[in-house]
């Protein structure tokens, strides 16, 4: 079964946020490709929800890793899965409590 994903408001400002940064930081090519493997792991976790191992941080939660400097973590229910918020991995990984 193939739910539907919902990005939380706050995943959503993250991921303008990055977005913006990609772009304006780096070039509109390392933007795209930032893009394709995101939706590579949402297709992902859509089709394989339990496929991305739980998190240590917060046990309610999902981690799937998108580039080594960005995880986002989900939360699975029957209908739809919600990422719940983007993370730069170079941040304290107790700051995701907040």
């Amino acid at each position: 079964m193939r739910r539907e994903v919902v990005l939380s408001t706050i995943a959503k400002n993250k991921l303008d946020h990055l977005l913006h940064f990609l772009e304006s930081e780096w070039s509109a090519k390392v933007k795209r490709d930032f893009i394709k493997k995101l939706d590579n792991r949402l297709d992902q976790i859509r089709e394989f929800p339990e496929s991305c191992p739980k998190s240590i941080e917060i046990a309610s939660l999902h981690k799937c890793v998108v580039t080594p400097q960005t995880t986002l973590y989900y939360k699975v229910s029957l209908n739809k899965i919600e990422i719940i918020t983007l993370f730069d991995n170079r941040q304290d990984p107790l700051s995701l409590r907040n």
